[in-house]
């Protein structure tokens, strides 16, 4: 099968719980081995949640910060990049430095695109937050805390049903987003391949091996948010180990290249030519 660049597709292996869990403790050794750059990583990412939650403070809008906590892991694959680079770089020996790491970002064109889709699917997030907002608890509904919000969403019919569905949808958005990205960063970063193609085998990946996939979903889900809670600050530890452990995980799942060219066939054995005597010539009288 060719993709529409005309290049052949990557092999989806399927995969099961036990390579979850090996994924998972490599990722961690990743983290111990390099842990200034794991630590920067999960820097920015915390920092960045923690100046959105304060902007949103700032102008009166804080009871978005808990759809805005739960939507910002959908930008985690993204940011994971450059541990996607350090754990490539381990496994090929390849020495670590800086500017490699951090400039990966930017020096391949096909990476912008899935980040563009990314954010698209973040927006849309935000979006359908505000939309479920006016429909369930007004149009020109504000909160003056987020206590004040969390009281009307626990406490009310209104505010019951709002969670339930912006809970569902959220959960699908997530699902979406996770299929299309999980191997697709990874395999932008490692090979030559057009984003639609990485999504494609993304998701090719996700229904060749479900239970497994949204375990590892459910994982990352459950990790990020406990890890939001004190401030952020737990990113700092969480976001590389499962940056480190996405790399692994895509590399029992999508075969190597050399395993995807097929063996040509051994030639045949030339039989040899039976080399016939030349009849003498009978003697003259």
């Amino acid at each position: 099968m060719t993709s529409i660049s005309g290049k052949k597709d990557p092999v989806v292996r399927r995969i099961s719980v036990h390579d979850v869990a090996e994924a998972l403790g490599q990722g961690l050794r990743d983290f111990q081995a390099a842990p200034l750059y794991g630590l920067a990583f999960g820097a920015v990412y915390a920092i960045g949640g923690i100046v959105i939650t304060l902007s949103l403070t700032a102008f009166g809008l804080v009871y978005l910060a808990y759809p805005l906590a739960a939507g910002f892991a959908l930008l985690g694959p993204f940011v994971a990049i450059g541990l996607y680079e350090i754990s490539r770089r381990r496994e090929a020996g390849e020495p670590l430095s800086p500017r490699a790491v951090f400039g990966v970002v930017t020096s391949r064109s096909e990476i912008g695109w899935m980040a563009f889709v990314t954010l698209f699917v973040f927006i849309v997030w935000m979006y359908q937050v505000r939309l479920l907002i006016a429909l369930f608890l007004g149009l020109n509904t504000s909160f003056a805390s987020i206590q004040d919000f969390l009281t009307v969403v626990l406490t009310t019919n209104e505010g019951l049903v709002f969670l339930l569905i912006g809970n569902c949808v959220g959960a699908a958005l997530a699902l979406v987003l996770f299929s299309l990205t999980v191997v697709s960063f990874p395999l932008l970063l490692e090979r030559d391949v057009d984003f639609v193609t990485a999504m494609v085998t993304s998701v090719r990946a996700v229904v060749a091996s479900p239970l497994p996939m949204i375990g590892w979903a459910a994982t990352i889900v459950l990790l990020l948010a406990i890890s939001t809670l004190p401030y952020f600050l737990g990113l700092l530890v969480t976001l590389p180990v499962l940056g480190h452990a996405t790399w692994h995980l895509y590399r029992r799942i999508v075969a190597p290249v050399a395993a995807e060219q097929p063996q040509s066939a051994p030639a045949e054995p030339v039989a040899s030519a039976t080399v016939l005597p030349m009849p003498r010539a009978a003697p003259r009288d």
